[in-house]
């Protein structure tokens, strides 16, 4: 990546976290952390020369390096279709501690606001090669529970730490080579539905299948998609509920796919939403039939 490719991606991150209707990721397959802010909540810059925010609720830290690649792109499924730009590093730099077991990694300098830094920032050993899922902790009883089971896997049959997180519900940490994640809210009850903000998830049935993102996302070979970004969508809130079509976010993220997109996936979509007929020979494949499948789902939003 050229220097200006890496301003041009420093440009990307800067324009999106001003944007409060834009939802970020980090993680990998099963296990993620998002940070999103509401349009009226107080937010402070990072003043470390780090990109990123902090709220009352998580806060988002980014650093622009020459191997971080944006790729953007939609996914198409039955009565609509997602978006997002997926933040890659190639798969020979990616790797980050692999740690199978729960373990102690210390206190946590480089935590986004600086009361946190004097945390103890734990490893829950999930075994991820591109991210560390950690929680932060200054509860002494809780950093005695963590270091007395340190050594042992999370999801062990009769780990009493399981049970012990979901109730002290400690910051939530999800550190990447581009940067990290913390989440600060209350761990939800399994069937429990909160406000739109910062949260992560962990889902061991997910993890067991060793992936580092869904099949259904089209990133190139030898990249690995460490975090993400999700900009407005055109016809959905923050919930997921539906709204009006906005023409002004749909026409937001054209520009991105015409910056970061697969040149093939973009062409065909341009030909459905001009009513035209997409190139047989673009069109073959499992990314290109969910592209097609987008931009006609567009193409009716457009038209309703």
């Amino acid at each position: 990546m050229t220097g200006q490719a890496e301003r041009s991606v420093e440009t990307l991150l800067r324009t999106q976290i001003i944007d409060p209707d834009c939802t970020w990721s980090l993680g990998s397959y099963g296990a993620v952390a998002a940070f999103r802010r509401n349009p009226d909540e107080p937010a402070r810059r990072l003043d470390d020369g780090r990109i990123g925010l902090m709220t009352d609720r998580g806060a988002i830290a980014f650093a622009v390096s020459p191997a971080l690649r944006p790729f953007a792109y939609e996914t198409g499924f039955t009565g609509g279709w997602s978006q997002a730009v997926a933040l890659c590093l190639p798969a020979a730099a990616c790797a980050m501690g692999r740690r199978a077991v729960l373990t102690e990694l210390g206190a946590d300098a480089a935590a986004a606001r600086p009361e946190d830094r004097d945390g103890i920032l734990f490893d829950l050993g999930l075994g991820l090669d591109a991210v560390d899922a950690c929680v932060r902790v200054t509860d002494p009883a809780m950093i005695a529970c963590l270091r007395a089971v340190s050594g042992r896997p999370l999801f062990e049959t009769g780990n009493p730490v399981v049970h012990a997180l979901k109730v002290s519900g400690p910051h939530r940490v999800f550190v990447a080579r581009p940067g990290r994640i913390e989440v600060y809210t209350a761990i939800p009850a399994p069937d429990g539905v909160g406000e739109p903000g910062p949260h992560c998830h962990i889902l061991p049935q997910l993890l067991r299948l060793r992936r580092t993102h869904a099949a259904t996302a089209p990133i190139p070979h030898g990249w690995v998609p460490v975090a993400a970004l999700h900009p407005a969508h055109p016809v959905k809130d923050a919930c997921g509920l539906s709204i009006p079509f906005d023409a002004a976010r749909h026409a937001a993220f054209e520009r991105l796919l015409d910056a970061w997109g697969d040149p093939g996936l973009v062409a065909l979509r341009r030909a459905v939403l001009s009513g035209g007929v997409p190139d047989p020979v673009l069109a073959d494949g499992r990314f290109a039939r969910s592209a097609i499948r987008a931009a006609r789902a567009q193409r009716a939003a457009m038209d309703a």
